[in-house]
């Protein structure tokens, strides 16, 4: 059995804004620095023991990932440690752009998104299933590579619903019904193709931080159907 504990990036302004970040590099706030600083004060405090680190190549997750480095494990560099396949999911014509934006300017395409539907996706980018391909292909991956051990995976939101989605037997069809903040502590257990919760969405190192902003599916289709009413 393998042990990963996974962390979403630390905030950026493009979370505040609500835009679709996708694989656009966009670097930590201030907010998002303070979360990093944290979590990795917290993680130094429980020595929690990692054998190792891999993290998104993208520098929200570099940034979220330095830190715990110099706590846990001050030995390795974060420019050996980055693995591509760990980004978050393409959304093509619309990376980087904000949901009223994406509204105005591609209206079909924001609807085909609010089927969310397995197969469907931004013009340009991965569909879900692609997106969940990749993913959780590098995750068996890493579990193999890593086997017995304890590994610590520092990503993005659509991958982390990815790897829920396929824990709890969820299809990839329908919006996203997992709690996952930034720089939250998530913790899951491989052994062959199956995949336990053991912990999700602890922010108690955050408690006194500003809310979070939430991009919250469900409600962003609600809406939809309310204003087609």
């Amino acid at each position: 059995m393998t042990e990963l504990i996974l962390i979403r990036h630390g905030e950026t302004d493009w979370n505040r804004e609500l835009r679709f970040q996708g694989q656009v590099d966009v670097p930590l706030n201030a907010t998002g620095h303070e979360q990093a600083r944290r979590l990795a004060e917290r993680l130094g405090a429980e020595r929690l023991a990692v054998d190792h680190l891999v993290c998104s190549d993208l520098i929200r997750t570099r940034q979220t990932a330095q830190p715990v480095l110099g706590a846990l494990l001050p030995q390795l560099h974060i420019d050996n440690v980055v693995d591509a396949s760990l980004r978050e999911q393409s959304f093509g014509l619309v990376d980087g752009m904000r949901v009223d934006d994406i509204k105005l300017q591609h209206a079909e395409a924001w609807e085909n998104w609010l089927r969310f539907d397995a197969d469907g996706g931004m013009p340009g980018g991965e569909t879900t299933r692609q997106f969940h391909t990749r993913v959780m292909g590098a995750v068996r991956r890493l579990a193999q590579e890593h086997a017995g051990k304890t590994l610590m995976v520092v990503t993005h939101g659509g991958v982390l619903d990815m790897v829920w989605r396929t824990a709890q037997g969820v299809g990839l069809h329908g919006p996203r019904q997992s709690d996952i903040p930034n720089a939250g502590f998530n913790r899951v257990r491989l052994d062959g193709d199956a995949i336990e919760l053991l912990h999700w969405g602890d922010v108690r190192h955050l408690a006194d931080l500003a809310p979070q902003p939430v991009y919250d599916q469900a409600k962003l289709l609600v809406a939809a159907v309310d204003g087609a009413d």
